[in-house]
This record gives structure tokens, C-alpha cells and sequence, in this order.
């Protein structure tokens, strides 16, 4: 079983191509933190990187895992350049819970988060070519059950960005929000956001729409993972970071992804 955690996509389409070379499935991580999965020989986990570290979703979803002791564990990290203590804090938590990491390493995708510093990530779509060969070579280790580690060492820039005072003056740097008179409510972002983040609530500026039913736009809560997945994939470019527009031509997802997989599985 390869568990993810995607926000545009990328750690999906890494997920699946894994999955699918191994000849097992792919699942969130959301529904595996509720999900029995000791009984399965393969785990892998596919997840990005946030300011050096894994999505604090991730390091409570892991926590949850049930994984037995014995299955052949592997970490993946899809991210725009470096996986600081990505791996790392994971490996840790694994370890007290008697679960060892066999193998990790990382591949190098376009950097959603990008759009936060007027930059297009659509722009750095070569590293699709650029490393093809290193998910290749990742496949074929973990085919082989090798023993690995890549970029799985403790460092001091993830250490820094997760101390709480460095913590709160980066963060606000990539925190979305919705720009109302942009937002018509179509409740894409609320599909979408793997924290069920966003809601839908009455327009204040727009009471009534034009077919007499009332307006609504949506808002995002206090527990955002900064996945950007509702920055990316509103159809309006509603969603900003730092009161900056979001243009249409810097949106990104994987291309083998679609709106539709990353659509919240509801209960």
C-alpha cells in the first residue's frame, strides 16, 4: 500500500506510479489513519515538504498508522528542491512506534508553492525530464527491497523553520485567503482541501444572488496545512496569498492529475 498526501498532485502521480510498478494501491493518508493496515508487506509514504518539514497533517496522520514492524517501509518525497527534515521527523516517529524505515529518498517537481513569490511553477515542468531517471532508479530499488537512505539526515534549516517563533513570522508568507469579491461560491476549494478547512458562508457584501437565493463565498478556517491546492484549483483565482492576485497562467497540478482526484472523499 503507498499512503500520500497531495495538494496539487505531485506526490500523487509519484504515489501512483509507484504503486503501480510495485503491483499494490494507493490511499490517502487520511483514510489510512483510520485503516487497519498491519497486514500489509509494503508501506510507502509519499508526501512533500513545507519550510524543511513534513505537513503537520502528516505528522499526525502518521502517528495514527497502524503498520506492522515487520512490512518493508519506504519514504518519498516529491518537492520543489530540498527535503530538510522531511524525512527525518517521519523516520522518528515511525522508530518509537517499532516501525524502521528500509529505504527513502526524493524526487524534484515543480514547487507549487512558487505562486507565493511571483514565480510560475508551470515554469518548471523540465524537472519532469530532468529526473525521470531517478524515479526509475527509486522503482527499481524498492523492487529490489534495498536498504537506502537518501536525504534522510537531521538538519539545521528544518530544525529552525519548525522552532515556533521562526515558525510564526514564515508561515503567514504562504497562507491563503479568499478575496470576496472575486469568490462566487462555487465551493471548488471546499472540495478540495484535505483539512475540510474551507467553508461556505453567507456573503456579507452580496445577500442575494441574482436568481433569489443567497449568496455565498468561502472561507478558510485556522487549520490550513498550506497544501495550496485552493489557490491552485479555483476556477476564479479567488484564493490569495498575501492579498496578491493569482493568475490563471501560474495555477498548477500535476498534468496526470485532475481536479477530480483531488476531491475530498466524504464519509
Amino acid at each position: 500500500m503507498v499512503l500520500y498526501f497531495s495538494g496539487t498532485g505531485n506526490c500523487l502521480a509519484i504515489a501512483r506510479r509507484l504503486a503501480e510498478h510495485c503491483g499494490e494501491q494507493v490511499m490517502s493518508l487520511y483514510d489510512a489513519a483510520t485503516t487497519d493496515l498491519t497486514q500489509e508487506k509494503l508501506i510507502g509514504l509519499v508526501y512533500p515538504t513545507y519550510y524543511f518539514n513534513p505537513p503537520k497533517p502528516v505528522l499526525k496522520l502518521v502517528e495514527q498508522l497502524r503498520i506492522s514492524p515487520s512490512a518493508y517501509v519506504f519514504i518519498v518525497i516529491p518537492c520543489g528542491a530540498q527535503t530538510g527534515n522531511a524525512i527525518w521527523a517521519v523516520e522518528r516517529i515511525l522508530r518509537r512506534k517499532g516501525i524502521k524505515v528500509a529505504y527513502c529518498h526524493k524526487v524534484r517537481v515543480p514547487d507549487c508553492s512558487a505562486i507565493g513569490f511571483g514565480r510560475n511553477p508551470n515554469e518548471q515542468k523540465w524537472k519532469f525530464e530532468k529526473f525521470a531517471q531517478r524515479v526509475e532508479q527509486i522503482e527499481y530499488d524498492i523492487a529490489m527491497r534495498r536498504h537506502i537512505h537518501h536525504f534522510g539526515a537531521w538538519g539545521v534549516a528544518g530544525w529552525l523553520c519548525a522552532l515556533p517563533f521562526v515558525e510564526r513570522k514564515t508561515l503567514p508568507l504562504l497562507q491563503p485567503a479568499v478575496n470576496p469579491e472575486k469568490c462566487i461560491g462555487c465551493g471548488t476549494c471546499v472540495s478540495v482541501c484535505p483539512q475540510a478547512n474551507i467553508k461556505l458562508v453567507a456573503a456579507c457584501h452580496e445577500p442575494v444572488s441574482s436568481n433569489g437565493q443567497t449568496a455565498h463565498v468561502a472561507l478558510i478556517g485556522n487549520d490550513c496545512a498550506q497544501c495550496l491546492s485552493c489557490v491552485h484549483f479555483c476556477p476564479h483565482q479567488a484564493v490569495q496569498i498575501a492579498s496578491n492576485t493569482t493568475l490563471k497562467a501560474f495555477q498548477y497540478h500535476h498534468p496526470n492529475v485532475k481536479l477530480k482526484d483531488m476531491i475530498r472523499r466524504v464519509e
